[in-house]
């Protein structure tokens, strides 16, 4: 599988300047002490980067996170409840799919934030997947957040996603929580991610505006350790290709869109 060298120099060198500017600032979550988290979701659908991944099934999706001065590390995984086979056959039986380790360090220079991580995406019935990333964001009004991904692994591509969130606080323990985001996929293997037209995969690498999903979600602190999330969001292609390739990965053939939601329930200490 043939890889773009130019453009991987291109987004070390990046992201190496990126974090050496950020030398002298001082570190997130400064405080001497490590901190975790441990959060459980539960949602009628699996939605990641405009892929539909499971088919009218609960999926339950644990996450645990520790991090100290910068450092993060993330252990991921989706269980669906009603797993559909290849064929699209039904499956009676769990399945435990996808675990993903996210391992990543990040400064603050001013009022922009840099971090800088790899992933590891273990999947279930298909070749493991790896990506860098580089995220910058800015705190000011609707906190703009930009960040490339750049998987090296077995899918060659970039995604670029450009994400704003803003929080609205009602009472000292509810607050409403909005975010959008908009994403270009630029693939650079005509197999992992190809052009699709008129249902069919073409010879060509896809490269357009991909996804973009708007959300709503309403924390509520139940204690101070406790937080329960309820979450709503709607997932939908922005451009005719994206349109035409959603619908072409999507486990019922015909969607480009989804609605989907749940609930997570979140510890932190």
């Amino acid at each position: 599988m043939k890889r773009n060298l130019k453009k991987d120099i291109a987004a070390f060198l990046v992201a190496t300047f990126a974090i050496a500017t950020c030398g002298l600032m001082p570190v997130y979550g400064s405080e001497e002490k490590p901190s975790a988290d441990f959060s459980v979701s539960a949602l009628s659908a699996y939605i990641w980067r405009g892929q539909e991944l499971s088919r009218d099934s609960m999926v339950i999706q644990p996450s645990t996170t520790v991090s100290y001065r910068g450092f993060s590390a993330n252990l991921w995984g989706n269980l669906d409840t009603e797993p559909y086979t290849s064929s699209h056959e039904e499956d009676d039986s769990s399945n435990w799919n996808e675990t993903d380790l996210t391992l990543s360090y990040g400064r603050q220079c001013g009022p922009v934030g840099v971090e800088l991580g790899y992933i590891y995406y273990a999947l279930d019935g298909f070749d493991d997947s790896q990506e860098l990333f580089l995220s910058l964001g800015v705190d000011t009004l609707l906190a703009p957040t930009l960040t490339v991904y750049k998987e090296f692994n077995h899918y060659p591509h970039w995604y670029i996603l450009f994400g704003i969130s803003h929080a609205f606080e009602m009472t000292d323990t509810v607050s409403l929580e909005l975010s959008a985001s908009a994403s270009y996929l630029a693939s650079d293997d005509k197999g992992a991610y190809p052009e699709i037209n008129h249902g069919e995969a073409t010879d060509d690498e896809f490269s357009d505006f991909h996804d973009g999903t708007i959300a709503a979600s309403l924390p509520i602190s139940v204690s101070e350790y406790v937080t329960v999330t309820p979450t709503i969001a709607y997932t939908f292609a922005l451009s005719g290709d994206a349109s035409d390739q959603m619908e072409w990965f999507s486990q019922k053939g015909d969607d480009d869109s989804f609605v989907y939601g749940g609930i997570t329930l979140s510890f932190a200490f």
